[in-house]
């Protein structure tokens, strides 16, 4: 007899079979790994930098903060280092020369908050948080975000780019050819998801966004069940890469609801990309896009559409960068 579970994976595999054959010729099937631990605490963050991140959260979380804590000041690491290119206020600006930031923070409850095309404001993380807690909304953006970060008593730092980024937004207005750039290598949004020793989740995503972007442009990151997606009662996720890709699947909720009807982690992130690339027909080979997720048992899984992407792992034994499965070889 075929139960409704049963039923589900049965659509779910069909979906599958909507990618191009142009697709599936040049590509490998997934080697069904899966990260099984059943570990926690556990902490997850995309990228190398992550693993500074996880330190952070990792040391939160030990010191009594709750996992919401964790995964904010986790990730405030990233927005303060003036290395990073992709997070906080040393990011690339967009194609009029200025840095806007996103970010969302939720909780396992279901309560979350998020900002969105945001200036001047070093740690949007926060400010995500302050609007959860503090406001009957759950996004803000613009002028009214940062209205709302003074009211709370934010500081507003200077608007001026990092030397580096300068330097390189110039070099882009010799052609200022507006063409979005994804890469593959280590330098993207960050985004965390935690579970602490009692099983609470919570997730977090912050990022300077797409270089040289049109001004305005807001990507997946502080949409709630784009870039982040947390359910007690399911699993969290997180995404990285095209935001518009990512956007137009629901990423981080479509792999949170796949776990909730029964499939891995893993699973739920490879049949995520495969829906990704599905939608994607004619510009795959311009797009990049990854995640992560971790279910209630703390098992995890990561894909991404082609080689580059890693996570930062923290666990009771060791924080360290796993590469992610990939569709494409």
């Amino acid at each position: 007899m075929t139960t409704r579970k049963d039923f589900f994976k049965l659509g779910l595999l069909g979906s599958t079979l909507l990618i191009p054959d142009a697709i599936k010729k040049t590509t490998r099937l997934f080697s069904g790994a899966q990260y099984t631990l059943q570990e926690k605490p556990l902490i997850l963050s995309t990228w190398n930098h992550g693993i500074a991140a996880n330190a952070r959260a990792w040391e939160v979380l030990h010191s009594g903060g709750s996992i919401l804590d964790a995964v904010e000041h986790g990730v405030r690491v990233t927005e303060s280092d003036e290395s990073n290119r992709s997070v906080g206020l040393a990011g690339f600006p967009d194609r009029e020369g200025i840095v806007t930031l996103d970010a969302s923070i939720m909780k396992g409850s279901g309560e979350c908050g998020s900002v969105a095309f945001v200036r001047r404001i070093k740690h949007p993380i926060t400010l995500a948080r302050k609007v959860m807690e503090n406001t009957p909304h759950v996004m803000l953006a613009g002028e009214g975000a940062q209205q709302f970060a003074v009211s709370e008593g934010m500081s507003l730092k200077e608007e001026t780019l990092h030397p580096d980024a300068k330097k390189a937004y110039e070099k882009w207005l010799q052609e200022a050819d507006y063409r979005p750039v994804i890469n593959v290598e280590n330098h993207d949004t960050i985004g965390m998801i935690g579970m602490d020793a009692d099983g609470n989740l919570a997730g977090s995503c912050t990022t300077s966004g797409l270089a040289y972007k049109m001004h305005g442009r807001v990507g997946d990151s502080p949409i709630i069940g784009a870039g982040l997606y947390v359910d007690q009662e399911a699993g969290a996720a997180t995404a990285t890469g095209m935001g518009e890709s990512i956007i137009k699947i629901c990423g981080s909720f479509l792999a949170v609801e796949l776990m909730r009807q029964g499939r891995s982690p893993q699973e739920a992130c490879d049949e995520v990309v495969r829906r990704l690339i599905s939608k994607s027909r004619e510009s795959i080979d311009d797009i990049q896009a990854g995640f992560i997720a971790m279910n209630t048992d703390g098992d995890h899984g990561a894909s991404a559409i082609r080689p580059g992407f890693n996570f930062a792992r923290h666990t009771s034994t060791a924080n360290e960068m796993v590469d992610s499965e990939s569709y494409f070889s």
